[in-house]
């Protein structure tokens, strides 16, 4: 069956699609495409990993047409991120 695996870094994103045996799982198809080798850092035992945007375990079973998505932690300095500022309109 044919799946897609997505990884993205703020200067690189990568959407492989490849073939999997039917019943295989998120763990088995992110380690048939090779993104681990061509992003060493990923780790999966600390990275969440979804489907179409839903949370899934690794050991999770894949229908065809499924895309995979390796989700990196979200890093914000307060200091560097603006604050959000009401318009004076906003309170009528």
């Amino acid at each position: 069956m044919q799946v897609g695996v997505a990884y993205s870094e703020p200067s690189q994103q990568v959407w492989l699609t490849i073939e999997v045996p039917d019943g295989s799982s998120a763990r088995e198809a992110i380690e048939a495409s090779g993104i681990l080798k061509q992003f060493p850092h990923i780790d999966l035992a600390s990275q969440k990993v979804g489907v179409f945007g839903k949370l899934v375990k690794l050991e999770a079973p894949l229908k065809p047409g499924d895309r995979v998505e390796i989700y990196r932690g979200i890093i914000c300095d307060p200091q560097t991120v603006p604050r959000r500022q009401l318009d004076d309109d906003d309170d009528d």
